[in-house]
């Protein structure tokens, strides 16, 4: 799961939950798939060693190795974002660090604070929010439906037991 609760240290009602966007190509995959992907495409050329035809493809080849390079690197980089949230006995704190390195934030008292689940009618199915202070937040937005599924009754659970810490 792309998602992780610490434990809570001993003696203290904090609670922290970390959010994360899944990688199925994680960066040492990245290189190998790099070289497998070049060590394919130069295959063929062997066969053309020594003739002109060889100079006409390899810029052609040359150029969709790069884009294959910019595209997952862009990817990698439009996923370089991180969700905290902390649930003590007093507050809710959540902040989001989006890819550009803007962070968002949001606080509401913990006896206040609830977590909704729209199973329709949000922007995605099963959308999950934070309410509390007058504003509503969404949580996990690159979360899947089956994860956002899962990650609702954890955080209720762990605010009311944030709150019965009280």
């Amino acid at each position: 799961m792309p998602y992780e609760w610490s434990p809570p240290v001993v003696g203290s009602p904090l609670t922290r939950l970390d959010l994360w966007p899944h990688r199925s190509l994680p960066r040492r995959g990245f290189a190998g798939f790099m070289a497998a992907t070049c060590l394919m495409i130069s295959l063929p050329l062997f066969g053309l060693l020594g003739t002109v035809l060889l100079w006409w493809l390899l810029p052609f080849l040359a150029l969709a190795v790069a884009g294959l390079w910019w595209a997952l690197q862009s990817s990698y980089a439009s996923g370089d974002m991180h969700e905290a949230l902390t649930i003590d006995d007093q507050a809710v704190h959540l902040t989001r660090t989006n890819p550009g390195g803007d962070v968002q934030e949001w606080d509401c008292n913990c006896y206040w604070a609830q977590v909704d689940m729209y199973p329709t009618g949000g922007p995605v199915a099963h959308y999950l929010t934070l309410k509390g202070d007058g504003r509503e937040v969404e949580i996990g937005a690159f979360l899947s439906e089956g994860e956002r599924k899962a990650l609702y009754p954890e955080l209720a659970n762990a605010l009311q037991l944030a709150r019965t810490a009280r």
